[in-house]
């Protein structure tokens, strides 16, 4: 007996959905490390002093530790940002360095 098509797909495409990745949630020390290796990644200087300077001190590590996952994959898989994503990069990496 033949199992339909549909039921075959199924296990595809819950497989495929395993292979999504999300972005950290917005406010956290881990959204703003992806923000600042965002900003490397289309070659904008950061003053991550700065920014580091307006965590609190416990976010400090997480921010650290995450800022080292996001480098290692910006390393082995580098992606190139237009115009458009360089501008909105810069200005959310400024607004995180005043916040």
């Amino acid at each position: 007996m033949a199992l339909p098509k549909h039921r075959l797909a199924l296990p595809l495409l819950l497989g495929l959905s395993a292979c999504t990745t999300t972005a950290p949630m917005p406010g956290t020390p881990e959204f703003v490390a992806a923000q600042v290796s965002r900003a490397y990644d289309c070659g904008l200087r950061v003053d991550r002093g700065r920014v580091v300077s307006q965590l609190s001190r416990d976010e400090r590590s997480r921010f650290m530790a995450a800022n080292a996952a996001f480098a290692v994959k910006s390393y082995k898989a580098p992606r190139a940002c237009d115009g458009a994503e360089r501008v909105r990069v810069q200005r959310e990496v400024a607004a995180l360095a005043r916040r």
